[in-house]
């Protein structure tokens, strides 16, 4: 190991300097109001949902099976249409995390890929780079609910 050497004054004033010019450049923390715009977008979102579904009952007499499709249909709908135009990639800049909720964000994880890969043709490109975001998502969200469900079942069956 090597001894380590002192610093003269000149030194010492330089790091101080350097330390200084350091805390003044390196960005701010903005983790909170990240956050807060997450939980904010989100419920937004949650709270167009539920309007979605209040005017599929009002307006077509729905019973609750079939507002819970209308509803996600529409928002499916309204995230692909929003990302085909651009829009949702702006909300997704301004709210982060808010706006994976879990419909919209997989339109979104459709769509995106599809469009990107649109000039490669329909079948290598759309459809071959369909699921590239969306896929391993589901591969783990169905394996998980598989494994919890063979669990639960053992858990019934010496419980």
């Amino acid at each position: 190991m090597k001894p380590v050497r002192k610093l003269t004054k000149a030194q010492k004033a330089e790091h101080e300097r350097y330390l200084e010019l350091v805390k003044e450049r390196m960005p701010k923390s903005r983790t909170l109001l990240r956050c807060l715009l997450a939980f904010l977008t989100g419920g937004a979102i949650c709270c167009l949902g539920q309007l979605i579904g209040d005017l599929g009952e009002a307006a077509f007499s729905f019973d609750e099976a079939a507002r819970g499709s209308f509803t996600s249909v529409v928002l499916i709908f309204i995230a692909a249409l929003l990302t085909g135009l651009g829009v949702y990639d702006k909300i997704g800049a301004f709210a982060g995390a808010g706006s994976v909720i879990p419909i919209t964000g997989f339109s979104n994880s459709i769509v995106a890929p599809a469009m990107e890969h649109r000039p490669e043709g329909i079948v290598t490109g759309v459809c071959a780079q369909l699921f590239t975001v969306a896929g391993p998502v589901l591969v783990y969200g169905i394996t998980s609910s598989v494994i919890v469900g063979v669990i639960a079942w053992i858990a019934a069956q010496f419980g």
